[in-house]
């Protein structure tokens, strides 16, 4: 095998590695929310032992990378998609990290009837999921105009995301028997928020990628 070709072969190993892990990591956050909306401890317990596979694979995307520079002495426009490819592992393993703080949060709600609320968390979850799954389409596929529709979806989860917020303090103002439920679940849309902020990161990092050029999307 000529060196161009092993390069690719190598390159496609890390691209499918990283594919495994944003595939797990999306996959985590969608059952974390199932899990804090079934109030199920022992699901949330299971998020929270199996983030050590996400954080490996992490890891060995990294590992792979770094082997792929030092042995292979990639071009300019392959090392531009070496390094993207290690910026979404780290923005895919803290999507996995939101998935473990949720499901503790599971586990400190425990067994007790969710307020009211808590349907916007699961429409949140819903955008959220589909923006994550989106942007990971139009990597695969290269896809430029399907990563602008992402801003749009943030935006959206944006607004939602500060109506369940003023609509959990209100219900902690109206009963404050149920403060400690209305902090857990802020902070559950803060981690939703933030899991889709990182969707728009994926989108802007390909944009990087065939582009050659830095976008900020949300601006």
């Amino acid at each position: 095998m000529v060196g161009r070709e092993k390069f690719n072969a190598e390159l496609q190993k890390v691209q499918d590695l990283l594919l495994e892990l944003s595939n797990t990591a999306i996959s985590t956050l969608d059952k974390s929310m199932d899990y804090l909306l079934g109030n199920d401890i022992e699901g949330a317990l299971t998020v929270i032992n199996n983030d050590v596979h996400i954080n490996r694979m992490e890891e060995e995307v990294n590992d792979r990378v770094i082997l792929l520079i030092a042995k292979q002495q990639p071009v300019a426009t392959d090392l531009r998609r070496l390094m993207v490819l290690v910026k979404i592992a780290s923005d895919m393993e803290r999507i996995g990290d939101y998935a473990v703080n949720i499901a503790k949060e599971t586990i400190r709600i425990g067994k007790d009837e969710h307020i009211e609320p808590i349907h916007l968390l699961d429409e949140m979850r819903v955008k959220t999921i589909a923006m994550l799954k989106q942007i990971l389409d139009a990597f695969i596929h290269e896809n430029i105009d399907e990563a602008k529709k992402i801003a749009k979806l943030d935006d959206e989860v944006d607004e939602l995301y500060g109506h369940a917020i003023r609509t959990l303090l209100n219900v902690g103002v109206k009963k404050p028997e149920q403060l400690s439920q209305v902090t857990q679940l802020s902070f559950v849309c803060r981690y939703l928020e933030r899991s889709a902020d990182h969707a728009t990161n994926l989108a802007e990092r390909l944009l990087y990628l065939l582009k050659g050029k830095h976008y900020e999307l949300n601006n």
